[in-house]
């Protein structure tokens, strides 16, 4: 080899051995993180009279990735319109904790027309340096409709009936949507389970919710201020609030401005209402079977029956029906068993031929409360040649 090859395969073998040596060194070296919380993006906020709730939950790590430690400086802001997002509370939070505030408005958001009003959340680092604002939580700044006044419930047949003193409603301002009563409902006690559904098994009765909303709309020419709550279980006590709402659309979206809530009133949802009269009975004679005639006793050579039947009350807390005969204008005697009858159906084996009798029939609560009697309907037994 050449002292030129020589020479060539040297410079080589030199710059392969730097490479090899500078693949084994450090990089150069990272700019240290700003610890900059990642921005909230689930900000929520509700307004209920002149207070605004919001909620949000704290990053855990920094927009390095890097989990945060230590306590977090929290700004809120609001802005109308699309001003300047004005301060509204400050506070320090933990890493991943559950942000609460709440806002009470300044006169002047708490007064005229309904208009968005939207609130901010920012975090900031130790050098009060931050990576932006939250996502928008929109509420309705403006009057609050008044609160219901005179709300009271009592119970009735298919629910509890609620009533109030109804308000004429104001002249609806550009881009509103409607006017509603909210009505809250809160389980006080644990209802029993009702003797005709089981309490385990997939036949089971649905457990009731503890809360429950009941929306009103008002009509055109204002509150109706009267609403039917059916969706209760007697044997229960519950308490209701209401409130009044004014919706209002703002660009996509449809928003609520709800004034306080009334004060709550209790009540217990006691049966007291007997089921409906039963309606359609029939009355037919007929000849009794062998073993009927015989528990009648000897009335006929081969016995003598009337057979009833009646069309079947739909009540959910109905126990069954009782029957009850005369004969001409002699007091109504029960004739049916102790126990109300499960179906709506009896027949009548102490009869005798030639008689002439009067049947009612009623219906009975799982309360023990009885309906009014029947449209009466009677029935001759013929006598046989």
């Amino acid at each position: 080899m050449n002292r030129l090859n020589r020479s060539i395969w040297g410079a080589l073998a030199a710059g392969l051995t730097w490479i090899a040596v500078g693949c084994g060194t450090p990089g150069a070296p990272q700019p240290p993180s700003l610890n900059l919380p990642e921005p909230v993006a689930n900000l929520a906020a509700v307004r209920t009279g002149n207070q605004v709730s919001l909620t949000w939950t704290m990053p855990r790590r920094n927009t390095d990735k890097l989990l945060l430690k230590g306590n977090i400086p929290v700004r809120l802001c609001r802005e109308e319109g699309h001003g300047t997002c004005l301060p509204a509370g400050e506070l320090t939070l933990a890493a991943a904790a559950r942000g609460t505030f709440t806002d009470q408005l300044p006169t002047a958001l708490a007064a005229g027309s309904a208009r968005p009003l939207t609130y901010f959340v920012e975090l900031k680092n130790s050098r009060n340096r931050s990576a932006g604002l939250s996502n928008a939580a929109v509420v309705l700044a403006g009057a609050a409709p008044d609160p219901v006044a005179g709300l009271t419930a009592e119970p009735h047949k298919d629910g509890i009936v609620l009533r109030w003193s109804p308000e004429q409603l104001p002249e609806r301002q550009a881009g509103t949507e409607g006017n509603a009563i909210r009505l809250r409902r809160k389980l006080v006690t644990a209802a029993p389970q009702a003797k005709s559904k089981p309490q385990s098994g997939p036949l089971a009765a649905p457990a009731e919710p503890l809360e429950r909303n009941l929306l009103v709309e008002s009509g055109s020419r204002g509150e109706v201020g009267r609403a039917l709550d059916k969706e209760i279980h007697f044997g229960q006590t519950y308490e209701y609030r209401a409130q009044r709402i004014l919706r209002i659309r703002a660009g996509e979206q449809v928003l609520e401005l709800a004034g306080a809530f009334s004060a709550p009133i209790r009540i217990d949802a006691r049966d007291t209402f007997p089921p409906a009269v039963p309606t359609g009975l029939a009355a037919i004679a007929t000849e009794a079977e062998a073993g009927a005639a015989a528990q009648a006793g000897p009335r006929t050579e081969k016995g003598a029956a009337i057979d009833l039947s009646w069309q079947p009350d739909g009540d959910g807390n109905l126990a069954g029906y009782i029957v009850y005969r005369r004969e001409g204008e002699e007091p109504w005697a029960r004739i049916s068993p102790s126990q109300p009858l499960p179906v709506p159906a009896f027949r009548d084996s102490h009869v005798l031929p030639g008689h002439t009798y009067r049947y009612a029939i009623t219906a009975v609560s799982e309360g023990n409360y009885e309906s009014a009697r029947s449209i009466e309907t009677e029935e001759t037994v013929p006598v046989r040649e």
